[in-house]
């Protein structure tokens, strides 16, 4: 499979961020997992939420921000990665001037039927 990101729509999830699935079941028809780009806008803060089922690898490409991950709360930047596993209350704030640009990638596959907003 093969994807070009000029292509590829963007939409709103439910926390609120901007996302790209560059790769997800329901396009490439892969089976296992979903590769997306979320956008966080400066100021902006994505809805506190978890996923019953998925666990997400976050990689901060671009801009810098504040992530709460269940109890902890801590600065993440260019370069940082994030595991965040099942059932784990998560929200990123872009607390930067630049559009906080992450890489995400799902296992099983992203959904809005897996994820609760808290």
């Amino acid at each position: 499979m093969h994807t070009r990101y000029k292509d590829i729509t963007a939409y709103e999830t439910k926390d609120g961020s901007l996302i790209r699935e560059l790769i997800h079941p329901s396009q490439q028809h892969n089976h296992m997992q979903s590769l997306a780009e979320a956008i966080v806008h400066p100021g902006q803060t994505t809805a506190l939420h978890k996923h019953h089922k998925t666990e997400e690898i976050y990689f901060i490409l671009k801009g810098q921000g504040h992530m709460t991950l269940g109890q902890k709360q801590f600065s993440v930047q260019s370069g940082d990665s994030i595991v965040i596993l099942a059932d784990t209350a998560h929200c990123i704030e872009n607390n930067g001037e630049q559009d906080l640009h992450i890489i995400c990638s799902c296992a099983p596959a992203y959904s809005h039927d897996d994820t609760e907003l808290l």
